[in-house]
């Protein structure tokens, strides 16, 4: 064993604005639980519990045995992706996109997003940014040493960011405001009548719209999210990342890409073009399969459908347990204010004490809110991450959870 190093700390205090201290919470948690002897039912990270189709993966694994797939992919080049990425956007919102100047490749939208910052900003400056929203967003402007101004999305307006309510003086301050529909961890979404209004913010204050449409394609009930590139004149003001990771079950294979104003898309592949080489080209020949599929036929439906049976499943089993959740249109999580606790030590109980609470208690893992934010305090999101019959299982757990039935 070695001793801890007595003199400089080898460790940047960046590191503590990274992400939030929720989500290692959880782990440990989760740890304490196994440990315990507890079967676990993990309903906390949002990772696919499928693999592509098989298809998909026959593409990649004949593209891995070729000789020629180990040269360094360049960023960029993979022109076949970008190409097939560009026809999808047609494709899916009628968006039309030069795949040369306003689309380019990222190793998942999540590497766009903790980048994208560094390559439009400069240490200083601010940016509008969702709360509750996805940890990788505070956490980009900490690498980049922007600061950012909250906006709270609140259920009683849909979860929607009050747009004239934000000041001039801010709107006027900021170099980009970001917004995520469908919602990750709200599952909220949002209409074009919607993306009209922030765009005519954007021009107005001449601010670049940064939108992350990740779950466009989970999307239940017959509703069909679009794309803010659909508006005219869009292409001015708004960049938007898109991601194989959830529609295909790719989440591993790490690909995806932004498509938007030529200066901001531009921007990102130049710090991209310094930081790596690309993405691995079997696994850009897959995301080229998966596209095709999508634009041919069930390749995402499929996906979606599965998370529609679960989310409808989950939900009337919970509802049957006494917790009235709400029933999402999109992605693939649950946001639900916490229950009623039918036993009194649970009746003032913080998002975190009850996560963990319930954990401990019954082996079912979420995420408290306020992992997300501050706005998130009484909500937990549950990711829709097992067959139907575990997240019924993990139900019946909750439910005598809430009632106090394993309680002395």
């Amino acid at each position: 064993m070695h001793n801890d190093a007595r003199g400089r700390r080898w460790r940047s205090g960046r590191l503590s604005q990274l992400g939030s201290s929720i989500f290692a919470e959880v782990a440990s948690w989760k740890r304490e639980a196994m440990a315990d002897g507890l079967h676990m039912i993990d309903l906390g990270i949002g990772s696919p519990d499928r693999p592509p189709l098989a298809s998909i993966r026959s593409v990649l694994s004949e593209a891995v045995l070729r000789d020629d797939s180990y040269a360094y992919p360049a960023v960029g080049s993979g022109m076949p992706f970008k190409e097939a990425a560009a026809a999808w956007m047609h494709h899916r919102f009628g968006v039309q996109a030069d795949p040369v100047s306003e689309l380019v490749t990222l190793m998942g939208s999540q590497d766009g997003l903790a980048h994208l910052a560094m390559a439009i900003c400069d240490p200083g400056d601010r940016a509008l940014l969702p709360d509750p929203g996805y940890p990788i967003y505070g956490a980009s402007l900490a690498l980049a040493g922007v600061q950012a101004e909250l906006m709270p999305l609140l259920e009683q307006n849909h979860y929607l960011p009050d747009l004239d309510g934000i000041p001039s003086s801010v709107w006027d301050g900021v170099k980009f405001i970001l917004v995520n529909y469908p919602n990750n961890p709200l599952s909220a979404v949002a209409d074009l009548s919607f993306y009209e209004r922030l765009l005519h913010k954007a021009k107005k204050h001449d601010v670049l719209v940064v939108h992350d449409l990740a779950y466009s394609e989970l999307a239940f009930d017959g509703c069909r999210p679009p794309s803010m590139l659909q508006l005219p004149g869009a292409f001015h003001h708004v960049v938007e990342f898109h991601s194989l990771s959830k529609s295909f079950n790719m989440a591993g294979c790490r690909i995806g890409f932004l498509v938007g104003n030529k200066e901001a898309v531009s921007a990102l592949r130049e710090l991209k073009d310094n930081i790596d080489y690309g993405v691995f080209t079997p696994i850009q020949e897959a995301g080229i399969a998966a596209l095709k599929e999508a634009m041919a036929g069930d390749g995402r439906a499929a996906v979606s459908a599965m998370y529609e049976r679960r989310r409808d499943a989950f939900i009337n089993a919970l509802r049957a347990e006494g917790w009235n959740v709400n029933k999402p249109k999109a992605t693939m999580f649950i946001w639900a204010k916490l229950p009623q606790m039918n036993w009194d030590n649970g009746s003032n109980w913080s998002a975190r004490t009850f996560s963990r609470e319930m954990l401990r208690s019954c082996g079912v893992a979420v995420i408290p809110g306020e992992a997300f934010g501050s706005e998130g305090e009484g909500y937990v999101r549950i990711a829709l991450v097992e067959e139907e019959a575990r997240l019924q299982e993990a139900a019946r757990r909750i439910g005598r959870f809430i009632r106090g039935d394993d309680r002395s």
